[in-house]
C-alpha cells in the first residue's frame, strides 16, 4: 500500500512500523531510533510483539525534522524549538525527586482529607 504523504502530513494509516517511518523518511532505522531519544515529543509505542510503531503525527514530525536538520541546516536544539513551534509540541521538564516527593505528599494528605469527610457523610446516613 503506498503511503500518501499530503502538505508534508501523513496519511492513510493508524500507525506505522519501524521500517516503513524508515523508508518513508529515507533515514536509517537507528537515526530515526536516536531521534526518539532525543526529541521525547516523538510518542513512540510498542506492540505487543515488541515492533516500534509511530502515529501519522510522529511519521509527520520526523519528516519535519529531516528537513530542518538536513535541508536547513538547524542544529537539535533548534529543529526541538522549531517543533515545539509548530506542532505545539512541549518537552515535560524533568521534576526534582524531592520536589515530585513533596507534591505527592501533598496529594495523599488531600485523598485523606476527602476519603475521611466521605466517611463522616455516611455515618450521617
Amino acid at each position: 500500500m503506498a503511503e500518501r504523504i499530503k502538505n508534508g502530513k501523513a496519511q492513510d494509516k493508524l500507525f506505522y512500523k519501524l521500517d516503513e517511518v524508515s523508508r518513508i523518511a529515507g533515514l536509517d532505522a537507528k537515526v530515526i531510533e536516536r531521534w526518539e531519544k532525543e526529541f521525547p515529543f516523538l510518542h513512540v509505542g510498542q506492540t505487543g510483539s515488541g515492533q516500534k510503531i509511530f502515529r501519522p503525527k510522529d511519521l509527520t514530525i520526523i519528516l519535519r525534522l529531516k528537513e530542518l536538520l538536513v535541508k536547513e541546516k538547524l542544529t537539535l536544539a533548534g529543529a526541538k524549538r522549531r517543533i515545539e513551534e509548530e506542532f505545539g509540541a512541549k518537552t515535560s521538564e524533568p521534576v526534582h525527586p524531592d520536589r515530585l516527593k513533596k507534591m505527592l505528599a501533598e496529594v495523599r494528605d488531600q485523598l485523606q482529607e476527602i476519603a475521611a469527610s466521605l466517611e463522616k457523610g455516611s455515618r450521617k446516613l
